[in-house]
């Protein structure tokens, strides 16, 4: 049985990508921020909720310790957990913002990478699939015909191409494990509305392939649901 842990999984993308594993047999833990949300989230898939804020160091802790006291290691984890930033003019920018969006985006994925990496080594098939996007590529922004080219979220997108170089780093200098980076597309989701032509379950399914490679699979890429993607 394979064991996976979902930041960010109480809606949208997480909870897709939950539903859909609990489906290909996996035992599922459900991680989300809000307790009330997180657990109605965790009841509707008959899956087990575990609190936690990528963005503090103790709940990142205690997310981890109440794992290995329950399950005792885990085989995939999921950095789903994101946000857009404000939705600000380019110039009207703070440091402070950066510093919010980066820390859920990026330092909250090396937090919670830290935390469930001795986890992770005790299964014989580790995984790390990171949630990043199309927005940090910068051949997909720079294609007049891509939808990401139309779009300016100086944070947002800098945060996501951040998490992408991250992601393909970890799997060079920790080869035991298998990191990738997934680009959902452009999804119906409260990110945006629900204005993305895709459906979430469309927008999963390159986590869903990612979070069920075997010991062959592939380390270091960033893909969507059509196969490898341009940086």
């Amino acid at each position: 049985m394979t064991t996976t842990f979902i930041t960010g999984a109480n809606k949208s993308l997480g909870y897709e990508t939950a539903r859909r594993l609990v489906e290909a047999g996996h035992t599922v833990l459900l991680g989300a921020r809000d307790p009330g949300r997180g657990r109605a989230a965790a009841d509707a898939l008959g899956v087990r909720f575990v609190q936690i804020d990528v963005t503090d160091d103790a709940s990142v802790e205690a997310a981890a310790a109440d794992v290995a006291a329950h399950e005792g290691a885990i085989d995939v984890l999921v950095n789903n957990a994101g946000v857009v930033g404000p939705h600000a003019a380019a110039d009207e920018l703070t440091a402070a913002d950066a510093l919010a969006v980066y820390d859920v985006n990026v330092f909250g994925v090396v937090r919670v990478t830290r935390a469930f990496l001795p986890l992770l080594r005790k299964s014989a098939n580790p995984v790390v699939v990171n949630v990043t996007s199309g927005m940090g590529s910068f051949a997909a922004t720079h294609d007049p015909d891509r939808v990401e080219s139309t779009f300016a979220a100086p944070l947002y997108t800098s945060s996501k191409a951040a998490l992408t170089m991250l992601t393909t780093q970890y799997a060079k200098a920790l080869p035991d494990v298998k990191f990738n980076a997934v680009d959902p597309g452009y999804t119906a989701t409260d990110f945006n509305g629900h204005s993305g032509p895709q459906t979430v379950t469309e927008g999963t399914d390159a986590i869903v392939e990612l979070a069920t490679i075997g010991a062959d699979g592939p380390t270091g890429q960033f893909r969507d649901r059509h196969g490898v993607v341009a940086w």
